[in-house]
């Protein structure tokens, strides 16, 4: 495997410490990649921890099946999205697990291959699906979605200020076929220098509007909760501030007893805590860990424990 696809998890030590890993405990990560957090807490929960890993990407779980494979029968793979995490559990038979691991980012090894259309930094045809098996690409947004609408989706999920008239730009150059041409087009329209890749947003935006990951975020938080036992710890690794948005609305809600709007005097919801805030902060990675990998920089991790109730 060569220096460019190798793909180095972030902040390992601080999930498996954040999630209290523990010999004989049962563990899910959401989202395997290429299997080296569920390494990582398969060696702190020996000999006799297991996991269930999950993955959208079949070429993630042939990778980590690999990767896994001297952990023998401790680790389970299913090729699934994490939105329909609690069906695939219901399925492979668990029902609790002592910590459930989400890490948003995708892995170097999809990346560095051009097929998949992720990065501006290799040409390849503008596919960006996470899943090989769901219908619409990149391609299909970037040529038949109507400017206005285009330009609010960069927006939106790019945050880019720029967003009006790049759509102009990608419209007035239809048909768009590759990431190469994109990524020009891109800079072309900005026409300005930032400390980060020019096209780095609007590709931002369209891998997020591809794989509906904000969507699928938070169809998955409410059933990592439900499969959590009591002092069970939810671990999540978001890359960009709207990602963590959701992870840290989504915590700070489930950690309230009444999430009634202020204007109401009485609580009518009835709702409940059923979760604790363990770190109110973000962790971040180390400035060693940054050095030995740039990638992580963007990292920050949320931990909340399942309550009783």
């Amino acid at each position: 495997m060569d220096r460019a696809s190798e793909h180095v998890p972030v902040l390992t030590d601080e999930v498996v410490a954040g999630l209290q890993v523990r010999p004989g405990g049962r563990y899910l990560d959401a989202t395997l990649g290429a299997g080296g957090h569920t390494a990582s807490i398969l060696h702190a929960s020996a000999p006799d921890g297991l996991v269930l890993g999950l993955d959208a990407d079949p070429e993630a779980i042939a990778f980590a099946g690999q990767v896994l494979r001297p952990f023998g029968d401790r680790v389970i793979m299913q090729v699934a999205n994490f939105r329909n995490l609690a069906t695939v559990i219901a399925d492979v038979g668990f029902e609790f697990f002592d910590g459930v691991l989400m890490d948003l980012g995708f892995s170097s090894r999809q990346l560095a291959d051009a097929r998949r259309g992720f990065s501006f930094m290799h040409d390849g045809p503008l596919d960006m699906r996470m899943d090989p098996g769901q219908e619409q690409t990149a391609a299909d947004l970037v040529n038949q979605v109507p400017e206005a609408e285009l330009a609010d989706l960069l927006w939106k999920y790019g945050e880019e200020r720029h967003s009006r008239r790049i759509a102009g730009a990608i419209v007035r150059a239809r048909p768009i076929s590759s990431t190469g041409q994109l990524a020009e087009l891109v800079a072309r329209a900005r026409g300005q220098r930032e400390k980060i890749h020019p096209a780095t947003r609007t590709f931002q935006a369209l891998r997020i509007a591809v794989n509906s990951e904000l969507e699928n975020l938070s169809e998955a938080l409410p059933q990592a909760r439900n499969v959590l036992c009591p002092g069970g710890r939810l671990a999540v690794i978001a890359f960009h501030s709207l990602e963590d948005r959701v992870v840290k609305r989504f915590c700070q809600q489930e950690a309230r007893d009444c999430i009634c709007p202020p204007e109401i005097p009485i609580c009518v919801c009835q709702h409940r805590a059923t979760l604790r805030v363990v770190n109110r902060k973000p962790i971040r990675p180390s400035d060693k860990e940054v050095t030995a990998n740039p990638r992580s920089r963007s990292a920050r991790l949320r931990i909340a424990e399942r309550l009783s109730n």
